[in-house]
């Protein structure tokens, strides 16, 4: 995209992909039962680079998330992560290879405590105990308390914490601060950024609270019916307030937005 062209009103081009891509999503059509939730999904991820995946409920985040994930098959289209295509492969082996997601709802074990999940998760060449509590001192005091008497920001938290002790290649959460106070999402979501700049990590994450994921994320896409309506810089998707609800609408108020 040329400084001087507003963001894209369509999904993104294969060919503005950049060769160095960490993850690489082309015409994704992915769904349930063979019928598909999203449709013609190209999206990217850089090393080190955070991406914000936006859009009402419903609108397939969480689906396109799943399917890079290796939860879902895709039903067409390819799925790439460090040059290879992976559309398809489990999610214990794209896990192996450096995938890590952070589902919607946490999925913890409450019968197991902070110390025993992030000692499951951690591995050869993952960050210390200390480096995560670092990120994340609350941690810390309750790492002997089980997950299920946690707070719900303690858990999340938790899970959080647990998605990035392997210092995946590529992070991805869904919904980081469902069912929690502005005040601890305001805590956590600058967690990401640290993430990708101190670790070279990808990260691309789902949110609803779009100024907070504007003021963290390097790029934005918006998905509305299963589809990427709106793409671009999070700096500029921050000046055009305008366009940005507009994709909320859809891809027709995307145009006809841009077009005044």
């Amino acid at each position: 995209m040329r400084p001087d062209e507003p963001p894209s009103a369509a999904s993104v081009d294969a060919r503005t992909i950049a060769p160095e891509s960490l993850l690489m999503v082309r015409g994704l059509a992915a769904g349930y039962d063979g019928l598909p939730v999203v449709r013609d999904v190209t999206l990217h991820v850089d090393p080190g680079e955070v991406v914000t995946m936006l859009g009402p409920n419903g609108a397939g985040k969480t689906t396109t998330l799943a399917t890079i994930a290796g939860s879902l098959a895709p039903i067409s289209g390819d799925v790439e992560f460090l040059g290879a295509s992976v559309g398809g492969v489990p999610a214990h082996r794209l896990a192996g290879r450096g995938v890590s997601l952070v589902p919607e709802g946490r999925a913890l074990f409450f019968s197991l405590t902070v110390r025993e999940h992030l000692k499951l998760a951690g591995g050869r060449h993952g960050l210390e105990q200390s480096q995560l509590f670092d990120l994340f001192p609350e941690l810390e005091k309750c790492i002997d308390r089980k997950a299920g008497v946690l707070s719900g920001g303690e858990q999340q938290m938790l899970a959080v914490g647990r998605g990035i002790i392997s210092r995946p290649k590529l992070l991805l959460v869904d919904e980081m601060s469902l069912g929690l106070a502005p005040v601890i999402v305001e805590r956590m979501l600058p967690v990401l950024r640290t993430i990708a700049s101190e670790y070279g990590s990808g990260v691309l994450f789902v949110e609803q609270h779009v100024a907070l994921a504007l003021e963290v994320a390097d790029r934005a896409y918006v998905m509305n019916h299963g589809r990427i309506v709106l793409d671009g810089p999070a700096a500029e998707l921050r000046g055009r307030q305008e366009l940005l609800r507009a994709s909320y609408l859809g891809e027709s108020a995307v145009a006809a937005t841009a077009a005044e």
